[in-house]
């Protein structure tokens, strides 16, 4: 495979610029793998130095599962309108929708889940662990460990992203923020069954 075909390669697995492939792929010493999880990581890098900025605009992202008995309101936050119309964004309000229909979160992240469903959590990790017979020492430390788990399977941004399970959904948005280059923001969202309250 020549230079400029492993460019395109990378520029059609990543979305990122000729110059970022280029450097990545010297730098990976022309394993494009290895260029994918550096532009990866420097996305992620430069993700991170945009979460602070203000995400006032966006769309309302509208799913109904084939069937109509299952359906997903999605608010999500850009910096600008002209982002908010652009097809990147768009797709990434649709995955985010289908992936928030199939796997049922609670809550955006961790911060957000209710003090209610927490400490109902937290008791019964503890009367689990009390009625195996583990020590009051040990009891805590097994609670943290399984309310972590809990975030994980529970809080939408550290669900694995049902459409490729070896990134979560904060990974997906992190991508996007570096691809699209404003900040990205799950504002709230609303899953709905029939049948259920």
């Amino acid at each position: 495979m020549s230079d400029l075909d492993s460019i395109r390669e990378l520029r059609a697995r990543t979305g990122a610029g000729v110059v970022d492939c280029k450097t990545a792929l010297v730098e990976a010493e022309g394993d494009v793998g290895k260029a994918i999880e550096i532009l990866r990581k420097k996305g992620i890098a430069k993700a991170e130095s945009k979460s602070g900025r203000l995400a006032k605009e966006g769309i309302i992202e509208a799913y109904i599962h084939p069937g109509a008995k299952l359906g997903v309101l999605l608010e999500l936050n850009c910096e600008t309108d002209f982002v908010a119309k652009t097809a990147d964004f768009i797709n990434l309000a649709h995955d985010v929708a289908i992936h928030i229909a199939a796997s049922d979160p609670v809550s955006v992240s961790r911060e957000d889940v209710p003090e209610d469903v927490l400490a109902r959590e937290r008791e019964i990790f503890a009367d689990q662990a009390r009625s195996s017979g583990k020590p009051d020492n040990v009891i805590e430390k097994i609670v943290e460990g399984r309310l972590d788990k809990y975030f994980k399977e529970n809080c939408l941004l550290e669900q694995p992203f049902v459409k490729d399970p070896d990134k979560t959904v904060g990974d997906l948005l992190k991508e996007a923020i570096a691809r699209i280059g404003e900040n990205i923001v799950i504002q709230r969202f609303s899953r709905f069954k029939v049948g259920e309250d």
